[in-house]
């Protein structure tokens, strides 16, 4: 299962499309990360130009110039090296990389700047985004200045941020896209059901986070698409907590929010439960306003309907149930439009999901929501929190916090919850912790 050589191509003549025909796109790839001196972190390309090429190999530079005859995609890369393949691995070289990624033609990128200054040459518009790679930007920089001081010269060209071309590209997910993300949400279900089935008081965050990473890896997803969190107790009430080290104690929540990478596209699924494998009244009566909630943003994930439907639905149905247990007073209508359930609900109901676990794609078009359309893909996450030292909340509410997340598709027949294998709800996931079998909880 991976992406076509075709789509790859198809995404390049997109963009290009978009973009002046005097015009020229640069695509940086992604540098090595150090991690400790001479170490470093396992490599992870770009999104942006790993959604244009395939090519995963760090050094490298894509450069589409529209209306080129010789070819308009042209990739610099690392040459092969018999020498350093034998302790890093083996490397495309231009003449391989080119017709593994379907491109026009390649050169090593040692030859950046014999070539591609006069690439720049006679051209009005170079697209490409500044601040993200420094080195890069300084490179360009020199080409740019050098062709501003150039006798007879008309000027530089004028630089264009290219995030808004390619952005809105990716915010629109292929049926090939979309099936790797149908199989990470898979993997990455299943890996929650496990880590479920196994929790028991006594044991430390970290061993749940344990069962989720073996899970991703047994089933060929190699890395997290971001650093799980594993928030026993009052830790839920931190959202980006991934100490991943308390105790997990006998009558708390667990709020495990974790997902997998598969071939560059990520899940996000959010699941919290008992330790004990029972919920207790309290515990259980805020859960199912989540519950309702996210089932009434999911509801809302239609075409023609908003960005923001999804969230407004969520933030009803929490008001109203915050409101019936009387840890909001007033009418639900004010409470909404002073934004005083806030307090318990502050942040959003979901984001984009896609190659990058935040995806790209703005929520806003010419200062309005954006119009869901079919292809997008977004998590659907509503949340209550209260905090331990809510001193007007009863006390048996103190000191809980609960989220509820799915990867949600927005497809022909409508909206495909791509998460769906994790147990959601309380009969199940009690059942799932006191039988240890997941899957026949499903059923």
């Amino acid at each position: 299962m991976a992406i076509a050589k075709a789509e790859y191509a198809r995404r390049r003549a997109r963009l290009v499309a978009g973009l002046e025909r005097d015009g020229l796109a640069i695509v940086p790839a992604a540098r090595e990360q150090l991690r400790s001196r001479d170490t470093y972190f396992p490599f992870r390309q770009d999104s942006d130009f790993l959604y244009l090429t395939g090519f995963r190999e760090p050094e490298a530079l894509l450069v589409l110039v529209p209306g080129r005859a010789q070819g308009e995609s042209l990739l610099f890369c690392r040459e092969r090296d018999v020498d350093k393949e034998m302790w890093d691995g083996p490397r495309l070289g231009p003449e391989r990389a080119a017709e593994h990624c379907g491109l026009c033609d390649a050169f090593p990128i040692g030859d950046l700047d014999d070539i591609l200054p006069g690439l720049l040459e006679g051209r009005s518009r170079i697209y490409y985004t500044m601040g993200r790679f420094p080195q890069l930007d300084r490179r360009l920089n020199g080409y740019l200045r050098a062709l501003d001081n150039a006798p007879g010269s008309g000027g530089a060209p004028e630089l264009v941020d290219l995030d808004r071309h390619l952005h809105d590209l990716r915010l629109y997910k292929s049926a090939q896209e979309i099936r790797l993300m149908r199989r990470a949400a898979e993997i990455t279900a299943a890996a929650h059901g496990r880590a479920m089935a196994r929790c028991r008081p006594g044991l430390s965050e970290y061993h749940l986070e344990a069962e989720l990473l073996h899970g991703f890896v047994a089933e060929g997803a190699r890395e997290p698409a971001y650093p799980s969190i594993v928030a026993g107790g009052r830790n839920a009430l931190v959202m980006h907590y991934c100490d991943n080290s308390a105790v997990l104690k006998n009558g708390d929540l667990v709020l495990v929010d974790a997902g997998c990478e598969y071939r560059g596209y990520a899940a996000d699924v959010t699941r919290t439960y008992p330790v004990n494998g029972r919920f207790s009244g309290a515990q259980r009566a805020l859960y199912e306003i989540v519950l309702a909630a996210q089932e009434a943003a999911i509801c809302a994930i239609a075409p023609g309907n908003d960005w923001n439907a999804p969230h407004q639905a969520s933030v009803e149905v929490i008001a109203q149930g915050l409101v019936d247990l009387g840890l909001l007073r007033g009418d639900v209508s004010g409470i909404i439009e002073s934004g005083a359930y806030r307090r318990f609900y502050m942040h959003r109901a979901g984001h984009w999901l896609g190659m990058d676990v935040h995806d790209v794609g703005d929520y806003r078009v010419h200062g309005q929501w954006r119009q869901l359309e079919t292809g997008m893909v977004m998590t659907v996450e509503p949340g209550i929190y209260v905090g331990a030292d809510e001193e007007h909340v009863p006390e048996k509410f103190r000191g809980i916090g609960i989220r509820i997340e799915d990867d949600v598709a927005l497809l022909k027949d409508g909206a495909e919850i791509l998460s769906a294998g994790a147990p959601k709800s309380v009969a199940d996931i009690e059942y799932a912790m006191r039988c240890g079998d997941v899957q026949e909880a499903l059923l």
